[in-house]
């Protein structure tokens, strides 16, 4: 099993559907949310919504 695999189950296969219409950005942009969610960490949050943005722009 490659580790993009094991990452993808460790999130319970909702981050499989976001790889799949987002690619890597959309991991990128969970991570940072579930990390600055966690640590209350506004930095986190404010690259979260800037990766969201261009996530949004490309589609």
């Amino acid at each position: 099993m490659r580790k993009a695999d094991t990452s993808v189950q460790a999130l319970g296969g909702e981050g499989e559907d976001v790889q799949l219409r987002y690619g890597a950005l959309g991991l990128l942009c969970l991570f940072l949310l579930g990390v600055g969610i966690k640590a209350r960490n506004t930095a986190c949050l404010s690259a979260e919504v800037l990766v969201f943005a261009l996530l949004v722009a490309q589609g």
